[in-house]
C-alpha cells in the first residue's frame, strides 16, 4: 500500500514511464517529441515535490524574523529556481526538436520513423 505522502512521487515516476514508452516504442516522430516533453514535465514534478514542505510559505524573511524561525517554516527556493530553469532549456530544446521534424517532413515527406530509416538520400 502506498502512503498518502509517496502518492505524488508515484504519480511523478508514473509520468516519466509514460514518457519513456512514448519515445522507446512510438514510430511516429511526434509522438516521439511528445514523450520528451512528458519526461520534462515529469522531471519539473520531482524538483516541485523535493522542495515542497507542509505549511511552508514562501521564502521571505520577514522584518524581525529570526533566520533560525525562517528556515523553519519556509520552502525551498532552489528547486523552483531549477524548475524555471528547465522550463526556459525545454522550451529550447522543443522549439530545435520541432524544426528538424518539420525539415525532415520536407525532405521525407512522413514523420514514420521506420520509413525514414529505409530511405536514402
Amino acid at each position: 500500500m502506498v502512503s498518502h505522502g509517496m502518492l505524488p512521487y508515484l504519480l511523478a515516476m508514473v509520468l516519466l514511464g509514460i514518457g519513456v514508452y512514448a519515445i522507446a516504442c512510438k514510430k511516429n516522430l511526434i509522438k516521439t517529441i511528445v514523450g520528451v516533453i512528458v519526461i520534462d514535465y515529469a522531471v519539473n514534478l520531482f524538483l516541485l515535490l523535493q522542495g515542497y514542505r507542509a505549511g511552508g510559505r514562501a521564502p521571505i524573511l520577514a522584518e524581525g524574523e529570526s533566520v533560525a524561525e525562517f528556515a523553519r517554516h519556509s520552502v525551498d527556493p532552489l528547486p523552483q529556481a531549477m524548475i524555471l530553469t528547465s522550463i526556459v532549456i525545454g522550451l529550447g530544446m522543443v522549439a530545435l526538436m520541432v524544426a528538424m521534424a518539420l525539415r525532415i517532413y520536407e525532405k521525407y515527406g512522413t514523420f514514420d520513423l521506420s520509413q525514414i530509416r529505409k530511405l536514402k538520400g
